[in-house]
């Protein structure tokens, strides 16, 4: 077995996608209707093949209030929703910064990787590492 989606949570696709592929620098894969959403995915520039991150609206009646309250509580608590690898996490951060990301944690060695947490503007919060 293999991970081939994952997903991360977001308010707004549109916001969504224009922030991963327009900032973050990823690649739109697939943007196909699904009702009032679409099924809105995105690859690393370096990955076209590789593993799709799905830009999942938050607005599903049966989870809307649970998913809400699970969000409010990592981000409270400087918790990310995922991670993102990068080759120089202290170049992305210069990078992302000047573009306006605003982080909530500057990277920070720990062991032997370099870490930093930014806000994706879509209500969650994303960690960069570098190992």
């Amino acid at each position: 077995m293999e991970i081939t989606v994952t997903s991360v949570p977001v308010d707004d696709q549109q916001k969504a996608i224009e922030f991963y592929t327009n900032i973050l620098g990823f690649e739109k894969k697939t943007d196909e209707p699904v009702g009032e959403a679409s099924w809105l995915t995105v690859v690393g520039p370096n990955s076209l093949d590789g593993v799709e991150l799905l830009l999942e609206p938050t607005e599903n009646p049966a989870v809307v209030e649970e998913l809400e309250a699970y969000r409010d509580a990592l981000v409270t608590n400087g918790i990310p929703w995922t991670m993102f690898g990068c080759e120089d996490v202290e170049a992305e951060y210069e990078r992302l910064s000047e573009q306006g990301v605003e982080f909530t944690q500057e990277p920070m060695t720990v062991g032997g990787a370099t870490m930093a947490v930014f806000d994706d503007t879509c209500g969650n919060l994303i960690q960069i590492a570098q190992q």
